[in-house]
């Protein structure tokens, strides 16, 4: 595997339309074996149609461990966008940002894991960066899931799944720091880095009845378990 461009420092991107009516017209649609490739030849309107017959047969090559290197991004890297759109940089200086959730008052919510933290984004200000940056929880456990709760315009409540455990912190539209401590929901088995570890994140959502919390809990394999949710 070849070297990706990538850095410990990432960015929140913001994509702007400019025009964009007519960009789908312009796709390229790969098929067959023209269809494999790398990431050299991923460009926005390229659209790759697979069938099972294009597939390689089962185990027709070996199974690899063999992840990606850090190495700096170079100075002409930037995603690219289909014609008519363009790609600004929202914010930068993140410590690897993991998810990304949207407040019903559209604040951007962010999981910064590995720094144990939520922050929030609020607004686009004339220079493209957001209004205001605040944190609105730390001392977690290497947090990933966030959720609002109840559903609709009004929560009361962001739910967070940590590593090893689910807690939720007293919450009111516009909040940018949680207006109490975290409130621990239940346990869960922690752990796991991938490399033989297994998966360390830890989602959220609820039931469509909006009664029970399902996260998910992975170590090796991938499990998930359910709690009743409360008001």
């Amino acid at each position: 595997m070849q070297n990706l461009p990538a850095t410990r420092s990432l960015a929140l991107f913001a994509l702007t339309a400019l025009l964009g009516a007519s960009a789908l017209a312009q796709s390229q649609v790969l098929t067959g074996q023209n269809a494999f490739t790398d990431y050299t030849k991923e460009h926005p309107g390229v659209i790759r149609h697979l069938t099972v017959a294009d597939l390689p047969a089962p185990y027709a090559t070996k199974g690899v461990d063999n992840g990606p290197d850090l190495v700096p991004r170079p100075a002409n890297a930037w995603p690219q966008a289909l014609p008519g759109f363009k790609v600004e940089q929202y914010y930068t200086g993140l410590d690897q940002p993991r998810l990304i959730r949207t407040a019903p008052n559209g604040d951007l919510f962010v999981a910064i894991s590995y720094q144990n933290k939520i922050m929030v984004f609020r607004g686009v200000g004339p220079d493209g960066k957001p209004k205001e940056v605040s944190t609105f929880a730390e001392g977690l456990s290497q947090p990933f899931g966030i959720r609002f709760y109840p559903a609709g315009p009004n929560p009361k409540w962001v739910y967070v799944g940590n590593t090893d455990s689910v807690v939720r912190f007293p919450y009111e539209n516009g909040d940018l720091k949680a207006r109490g401590p975290a409130q621990k929901l239940t346990d869960l088995p922690g752990g796991g880095r991938l490399r033989g570890g297994g998966h360390w994140t830890r989602d959220i959502a609820f039931s469509p009845d909006r009664t029970r919390i399902r996260r998910n809990f992975t170590a090796r394999t991938s499990w998930s378990s359910r709690r009743k949710a409360s008001s």
